[in-house]
């Protein structure tokens, strides 16, 4: 990506060498641009409706399938070994659940998501086939994140929801983590360990500057997309696929959608 600003010109002298703290400061300009932002704000407040949360998940899914599949077929790579916990982390699944529960059975048949979205996927796919030390970037600040900023989202959006169980929030469980905590120092850890020459550190610390972009440009996607969506519902007729997205204030709209993505893409900074 032509604006983002290489890694490699980042000042990390202060960072020491554990690839997860270079990561924390390549990333630090990308962090304060997306968190200095009114929808930051404004997600303490816990504004998100339903039809938000479901364009939220169809995104989420698209994403994590391709992360998880590129993962899967690359588990045995000695850079991706070391922080492959399927049975832990991931998330495809759950999404599913969650997709069933707010779209119901035929739930595949309407998933709708931006094109910022599909370019996401297509990275984390080209990736996985080229360069997959790179999925190391995006596995650290997705799965990180989900398991702090991700957390404080979940209960907001129960509650912002009206829902009395936590039938629809299955994304944001990890059964198979009994210690957010502990599990983040351990896949710290492992990170660390991963042996990586200079050229390929680098590369990392640019593709998670870039992630951390495609979060912000799937959320630019997501407001434009639910903007119209909105004037298209308002309307008498309404497509099947237009159904998905029921007429609502669209401040609410643009605003607590955008910023659960925007959260999970910075969550890594909570821990």
């Amino acid at each position: 990506m032509a604006n983002v600003k290489s890694a490699r010109k980042f000042d990390l002298k202060d960072s020491g060498s554990d690839l997860s703290e270079q990561i924390k400061v390549a990333t630090q300009e990308t962090h304060v641009r997306a968190e200095t932002t009114q929808l930051m704000s404004s997600f303490q407040k816990g504004q998100i409706t339903r039809t938000q949360y479901k364009v939220l998940l169809c995104s989420l899914y698209e994403i994590y399938t391709a992360l998880e599949e590129e993962m899967d077929r690359n588990s045995s790579h000695p850079a991706v070994a070391p922080i492959y916990f399927p049975q832990e982390l991931d998330r495809t699944e759950a999404l599913e659940r969650d997709l069933e529960f707010f779209l119901g059975p035929q739930w595949r048949s309407k998933i709708i998501f931006p094109a910022a979205t599909h370019r996401y996927a297509q990275r984390l796919r080209e990736i996985g086939k080229e360069k997959p030390e790179l999925l190391v970037a995006h596995a650290y600040t997705r799965y990180l994140g989900d398991l702090s900023g991700g957390q404080v989202l979940g209960k907001l959006a129960q509650k912002a929801l009206g829902l009395e169980s936590t039938d629809g929030l299955a994304f944001f469980s990890f059964p198979g983590v009994s210690s957010a905590n502990r599990f983040k120092q351990l896949y710290r850890s492992r990170m660390n360990s991963i042996e990586l020459t200079e050229e390929q550190r680098s590369d990392v610390l640019q593709e998670a500057v870039e992630a951390f972009n495609f979060n912000i440009q799937v959320f630019d996607d997501l407001q434009k997309m639910l903007s119209v969506t909105l004037e298209s519902a308002e309307k008498p007729k309404e497509s099947s696929r237009s159904a998905l997205f029921p007429s609502a204030s669209s401040v609410q709209l643009t605003v607590g959608l955008c910023v659960g993505l925007v959260t999970m893409g910075i969550g890594l900074y909570s821990f």
